[in-house]
């Protein structure tokens, strides 16, 4: 590449959460080496040091760093993916679920304890409503994705239908579900009145019902439970109502992996086992056809053991074509389990695992783990992806053990292997480097499709787009995971032999095929949102595919923020908005825009915007990666040749200077609110620097607390000098701790304020402070998960939200009527007004009163961070329906 004194940032996958039911898979499973994190560290050199990091990093699951230190997932240049993916959902899980785990439940009766509430005047406005082009050339530099070819993206896509009239159905994974009748885009949605916008699975049935199942199921950070099972019986014109809900609450607290028709019965892969329903009749309960460890389930002996939420997953159901009761089931938890394997009925009714016999499909334990089924309409065929657990902790390329056919068109094989990473790395694969093969988040990006007319031509998803012809002898990487490196691309344009075509975002969930004017369709659904392309498309002498069109039209807004950053639009009056994104980078819209560029790349984590300049922004990537820029990250491409006139600069706090120190994968990052100028990051030091946004180096920052050996900061806040900072260490369920420290930005005063386990603020994950504007020492604090009534672990407490008026020393509980619900975000208002974001809206307090009302009208969305702009509008950073705004006037 060129421009060697920067390094590209590599496009990260999801560490996030997103809403409804929070995952019954705490993600940091005693077992798993690789729980949920970002594909591709930013940059490639730092590869070591980022799994090195994930070993090292307080609050990092004991198991996590012994998997890193025994080498699980490869050595130098792996990027430490595995472990990096595995750290920040681990800790987006943990902040949710720490001191113990959650009891069934806890999200429904939140939601409907915040529908109860009374609400505030105002209605919310969408600002980022609009087409998001990820390729806007305005931002083409080294730390941008511009030209990557994904172009316009939204959130993460977890499941798709499509039926032969124009109709396409689109599952997100925090945003709800969508429908477009025009065979993609024009979307609208159609599941805002469900308690969960979290989708696990989609499905057309024979009579032409639509079958959501919530919860979505890809076991990563920001996968939440669901409701259960829902059929919706005019999906052209419908929208989904609780009363479409099929059964009773058997499937609630789930995550639904895939449903399966056979017969007059659906299946349902879920966490909780196998289970069944008649499709007849959609009252009744659901039947439960096989769970591994029914001791583990709701209700059972061994309920809230923390690994119950890994002994029940099943991946899927394969029923044989010519004969509906010879049924396979693929069970097993991703990163390998006794109990992983395939299972069918045995002679005499009950289910066992196969140990053979099924050809070149393995069957031992540590070779099955995540499993896809797809059949060809004529019966003739099936297929399957299998991911190794093995090859997950051993293999630093990739966890896939192969694609597979069985010829006879039946489950029960045999089986031959068909493809291998090997084999799809040489077939256009834009990821050849060690480290980085197909499949190396096998476990995390799935998906298999069948021609309907033509048994021999399939296409596969992993994180690219792989499509054969002839039934496997060979394959094209159709939808490469981006451009770079190819010889048509260049990071200048005046040096690119080519034009590059479009490609799809990487990571890849859903698919489907569908007609629209008479013409087939494949859609694939992936952490960017959907894509299309003709089902018999064309592609370059490479095997990259020349067709594929983005169907995100700005229509559908399912970004899934973490941070909002507002700021005056000098340049165009107004404002400019930005803020960061799972998998999306940063999102940039300036006053006028049309379209939001992507100024930088990655995972975005927390920003600071100067109100008074929107092109003064500090981005955080991931363990305090941190990049400024003064002017929006825009350039003409002098940078090219002028080294002196780089768009953006990267000053990380030691912390992250060799990519093994202490911060969270998201760590805090704040401004003072009396003094911009005056940043506080935090990592296992409170980190304080004094140039603002003209900070060029890493050597400003200064270390003005350590919190001590195994600790790290959760939250961190300044007013006029006075720093306060939350901790955890241990941060999971295993032991868990954490604390406040308060001191002076000059490393003056420092001291930890004594929090008992069983004192006033709970032991229980602390997520955010709000100082008040006229008195540092008086205080508020959120606290995230849930209070003991839900929560198993030692001193979880009661209460989300705490003050204090004498700089920490005590704290009084003024949750009153707020309902019990992981509080992410606090904002205090001139005046006294007190705003609260919250996994499942946002309610606010008014100056001198005690309840809490309900902000507006939002779908079942987490809100990850509120903020306040210049122009006197309330800001709503959510992760999954992307960035609201109020009159901050009208909350009154």
């Amino acid at each position: 590449m060129s421009a060697p004194t920067r390094t590209r940032r590599w496009l990260t996958i999801c560490a996030a959460v997103t809403t409804s039911m929070l995952v019954g898979i705490p993600v940091g499973h005693a077992s798993d080496p690789t729980a949920g994190q970002p594909f591709g560290a930013r940059h490639l050199s730092q590869a070591a040091g980022h799994r090195a990091q994930a070993a090292r990093t307080p609050g990092a699951l004991p198991s996590l760093a012994a998997a890193a230190d025994a080498g699980e997932g490869g050595g130098d240049g792996d990027g430490g993916e595995a472990d990096e993916i595995a750290e920040g959902a681990a800790q987006y899980a943990e902040a949710r679920t720490s001191p113990g785990t959650i009891a069934p439940g806890a999200y429904s009766a939140a939601w409907s304890a915040l529908e109860a509430l009374p609400r505030t005047g105002g209605q919310w406005a969408h600002v980022t409503g609009l087409p998001y082009d990820s390729d806007d050339p305005r931002y083409r530099d080294i730390d941008s994705n511009s030209s990557g070819g994904a172009g316009l993206v939204t959130g993460r896509t977890a499941a798709l239908a499509a039926d032969g009239d124009g109709d396409v159905f689109t599952g997100s994974a925090g945003g709800g579900v969508w429908r477009s009748t025009r065979g993609g885009g024009h979307w609208q949605p159609i599941s805002d009145r469900l308690p969960t916008q979290s989708t696990g699975a989609l499905a057309l049935d024979p009579q032409g019902r639509l079958w959501l199942g919530t919860g979505e199921a890809t076991t990563n950070s920001d996968a939440y439970q669901g409701s259960g099972v829902y059929a919706l019986s005019d999906p052209r014109h419908g929208s989904f109502g609780t009363r479409d809900r099929v059964g009773g609450a058997e499937l609630e607290n789930t995550t639904i992996h895939q449903l399966r028709f056979a017969g007059d019965r659906v299946w349902a892969a879920t966490s909780s086992g196998v289970w069944s329903h008649s499709t007849r009749r959609l009252s009744g309960a659901w039947k439960l056809e096989y769970a591994p460890n029914p001791d583990y389930l709701q209700g059972g002996p061994k309920a809230d053991d923390p690994d119950a939420p890994y002994k029940n997953i099943a991946d899927d159901i394969a029923v044989d074509p010519r004969d509906p009761s010879r049924v396979v089931l693929a069970i097993g938890w991703r990163s390998g389990d006794d109990y992983n394997g395939f299972y069918a009925k045995a002679p005499g009714g009950g289910w066992q695992r196969l140990t053979g016999g099924l050809g070149e499909l393995p069957t031992a334990s540590d070779d099955v783990g995540a499993v896809t089924f797809a059949r060809s309409a004529d019966g003739s065929r099936y297929y399957a992806i299998d991911q190794s657990p093995r090859q997950l902790a051993t293999d630093p390329d990739s966890s896939l053990a192969g694609i597979y056919v069985s010829r006879s068109g039946s489950p029960f094989g045999p089986w031959q292997r068909i493809a291998d990473y090997p084999t799809l790395s040489a077939a256009g694969s834009a990821l050849t480097s060690d480290g980085f093969k197909p499949g190396v988040q096998a476990w995390y990006n799935q998906f298999l499709q069948v021609d309907p007319a033509d048994p021999a031509h399939v296409y596969a998803g992993l994180e690219e787009v792989f499509e054969t012809r002839d039934g496997g002898a060979t394959w094209s990487a159709v939808g490469p995971y981006w451009n770079f490196d190819f010889d048509c691309w260049s990071i200048d344009p005046s040096r690119q032999s080519g034009d590059c075509p479009a490609t799809t975002h990487p990571d890849q969930h859903a698919v489907a095929v569908g007609s629209y004017h008479g013409r087939s369709y494949l859609y694939v659904g992936n952490d960017g949102g959907v894509y299309r392309r003709p089902l018999h498309g064309t592609a370059n002498a490479d095997g990259h595919a020349t067709d594929w069109t983005s169907l995100n039209d700005g229509t559908i807004d399912t970004l899934q923020y973490y941070s909002v950053g507002i700021g005056r639009d000098r340049e165009h009056g107004g404002v400019s908005v930005n803020g960061g994104l799972q998998d999306n980078g940063q999102s940039m819209l300036r006053s006028g825009d049309r379209v939001m560029g992507s100024n930088f790349g990655g995972d975005g984590g927390d920003t600071l915007t100067d109100p008074q300049n929107g092109c003064d922004i500090a981005q955080e990537y991931v363990y305090l990666a941190v990049q400024v820029t003064q002017n929006c990250a825009a350039n003409d491409g002098s940078w090219l040749t002028d080294p002196s006139r780089a768009t953006s600069w990267s000053v990380a706090p030691p912390d992250n200077q060799d990519g093994s120190a202490g911060a969270r994968f998201t760590a805090p990052l704040a401004a003072d609110a009396k003094d911009s100028a005056t940043w506080i990051a935090g990592g296992r030091h409170v980190w304080v620097q004094t140039h603002g946004y003209a900070i060029r180096s890493s050597a400003e920052w200064t270390s003005a607390f350590d919190l001590g050996e195994g600790h790290v900061a959760t939250a961190v806040a300044a007013s006029g000098g006075r720093v306060y900072a939350a901790w955890c260490g241990p941060c999971n369920n295993q032991g868990f701790a954490r604390g406040i420290a308060v001191g002076n930005a000059d490393g003056t005063g420092w001291h930890q304020l004594n929090l008992p386990v069983d004192g006033t603020v709970p032991n229980r994950y602390l997520s955010g402070f709000a100082v008040d504007p006229g008195n540092a020492d008086h205080v508020y604090l959120a606290v995230n998960g849930f209070s003991r009534h839900w929560t198993e672990g030692p001193g979880a407490g009661v209460g989300h939200v705490f003050e204090s008026w004498n700089g920490g020393s005590s704290w009084k509980d003024i949750s009153r009527n707020l309902p019990d619900v992981p509080a992410d975000s606090l904002l205090a208002l001139p005046g006294g007004g007190l705003v609260l974001a919250t996994d499942l809206g946002v309610v606010y307090r008014a100056p001198g009163g005690t309840g809490w009302k309900a902000v507006g009208q939002l779908p079942a969305v987490a809100v990850l961070q509120v903020k306040a702009g210049p122009d006197g509008r309330l800001y709503a950073a959510t992760h999954g329906r992307g960035i609201w705004s109020m009159s901050l006037a009208s909350l009154h």
